[in-house]
């Protein structure tokens, strides 16, 4: 379903199932395209078609996500707020910040209006800051990287919709945890692949690893991002909507057109039952379910696969700015937090305990 011009698609429940209701001109092309969507299902109650409510028709159909907050905290924020959340929602839209941080912003946003209650937050001081913050720290407990999250949300309003610059001049951050990466070692990262014996999940696990990428990164890599004769992949709006190249393993060419043959793929490489690109929540369970069937402890996610590709490529002798240039990073200071993981100099180093 190449163009989406025709058809009108809405989220409802059908049997109390969520679906997607397809509306359109009747017309026998249309419905001999719709019938190739898998799991689309003719309503005779609603007239009209409908397919499972899944995020990869949602992708398919380019529906977005809604960014709405919970109807019991909406409730207790005033209306004169709740304009303003909208205005947030609104700016960050025309800014073109990625759906992440929109839903970050906004519900961040909305628990400082739950806190002021009545009061318009267009007339807050430096001291409603503070108490707000001083409440997340005392009342709620909230760590580090919360807080900082919950002030970023507060800051993007009062400096962008607001224009009020200066308000946070005053106002201390605090320090955050400096939280080293957790990577798995080389014979770990093998033994994973080893017991992901899923054509699919395997080639996966490996490009993730192999190229270094971002979850969001391999589940929108296309087939005619992967360049076998160049032996380069194009990573297309990686994180910050920076595009870069990253190389081909040469060991995963073999396995990779196996891949092909078998499953298929359309549009992107790896795509989910329905069509459309891969969940990320599916990739994640697949990480899962291996560290499980390794028997792996470590509490990493799926994101460990990129920080082992950053930490071998140390060990092994590579430069840190191609490192830096490989993942995409803006900033060589997170690139560099990499040498704390995988200094071998320092692991060399006996204890005094060993001569005794």
């Amino acid at each position: 379903m190449k163009d989406l011009t025709p058809y009108t698609f809405t989220l409802g429940e059908h049997r109390n199932k969520k679906v997607i209701f397809i509306q359109f001109e009747r017309n026998s092309q249309l419905i001999a395209e719709v019938k190739t969507l898998v799991g689309a299902t003719w309503s005779q109650t609603n007239r009209m078609w409908y397919v499972p409510d899944v995020s990869q028709y949602r992708n398919l159909f380019k529906i977005t996500s809604e960014f709405t907050v919970g109807k019991t905290t909406l409730s207790k924020i005033s209306v004169e707020n709740q304009r303003e959340l909208q205005r947030l929602i609104d700016l960050l839209q025309l800014k073109g910040y990625s759906q992440s941080t929109l839903r970050c912003y906004t519900m961040e946003l909305a628990q400082f209006l739950y806190f002021l209650k009545d009061k318009e937050i267009k007339r807050c001081t430096e001291q409603d800051i503070h108490d707000y913050l001083l409440y997340c720290i005392t009342t709620l407990k909230l760590k580090e990287n919360s807080l900082h999250s919950r002030i970023n949300g507060i800051k993007f309003y009062f400096e962008h919709v607001l224009r009020q610059e200066k308000i946070f001049v005053e106002i201390p951050r605090p320090k955050k945890q400096l939280k080293l990466p957790k990577a798995l070692n080389i014979d770990e990262v093998r033994r994973l692949f080893e017991v992901t014996q899923n054509l699919k999940h395997n080639t996966l696990l490996k490009l993730c690893y192999g190229m270094g990428l971002r979850v969001s990164e391999i589940i929108h890599l296309k087939i005619a991002d992967i360049d076998s004769k160049s032996m380069r992949v194009f990573i297309e709006r990686g994180k910050g909507k920076k595009d870069r190249y990253v190389n081909l393993p040469e060991s995963i060419l073999e396995p990779l057109r196996k891949y092909y043959i078998a499953y298929k793929p359309k549009e992107y490489l790896f795509e989910g039952q329905y069509g459309g690109r891969y969940s990320s929540r599916s990739v994640q369970k697949i990480f899962k379910e291996a560290l499980e069937a390794a028997h792996i402890k470590k509490r990493v996610g799926i994101h460990s696969l990129r920080h082992s590709y950053a930490t071998h490529l140390l060990e092994n002798g590579t430069d840190i700015r191609f490192i830096q240039e490989l993942l995409g990073h803006n900033d060589i200071k997170t690139t560099l937090v990499y040498t704390n993981v995988s200094d071998k100099s320092l692991r060399k180093i006996a204890s005094p305990l060993d001569f005794l």
